[in-house]
């Protein structure tokens, strides 16, 4: 049997605003039978997540912009055409440092309910307003251990 074809255009389908970002669901667990989750994300300079493991790899492709990845204790700069792969259980966190577009595939699939849960529904297919107050690590903590992820809070720089 055949799988599922899954087909969105630009600004379709289902998006949060998380850490003052704008996270698109191109392909849900749901919709790749567990294989995947394949999102866009356009997160501004200054924002990024904390320190965090996933359940399962994680595929990163930089479309636009430049980033800086703390992977375990190495740290690595990219932009536009760099490309990352996260193994599962590795510790990691990125730091926009200019406005970033990537584009990351999550195998197994699956991460999509961490995203809703933390997140909020995005009212349109672009940025949030700007954060006013710090993010509550505390909560994504929380959440996050519910859905088989670790996190710890940034430490400061």
């Amino acid at each position: 049997m055949a799988g599922k074809t899954v087909v969105r255009q630009p600004g379709e389908g289902v998006a949060y605003w998380m850490l003052g970002g704008l996270y698109e669901l191109k392909a849900s667990s749901a919709e790749t039978d567990g294989q995947a989750t394949i999102v866009e994300m356009r997160i501004p300079q200054g924002s990024g997540p904390p320190p965090h493991t996933h359940p399962g790899g994680e595929a990163v492709y930089v479309l636009e912009g430049t980033v800086r990845y703390h992977i375990e204790d190495e740290v690595h700069e990219g932009g536009p055409g760099s490309f990352f792969y996260i193994a599962e259980g590795t510790w990691e966190n990125f730091e926009p440092t200019s406005d970033i577009h990537l584009l990351v595939i999550y195998t197994p699939g699956g991460v999509e309910s961490f995203f809703a849960e933390a997140g909020e529904p995005a009212q349109r297919h672009e940025l949030p307003p700007p954060m006013t107050e710090p993010p509550d690590v505390e909560r994504l903590m929380a959440i996050g251990e519910k859905h088989g992820m670790k996190m710890r809070a940034p430490q400061p720089s």
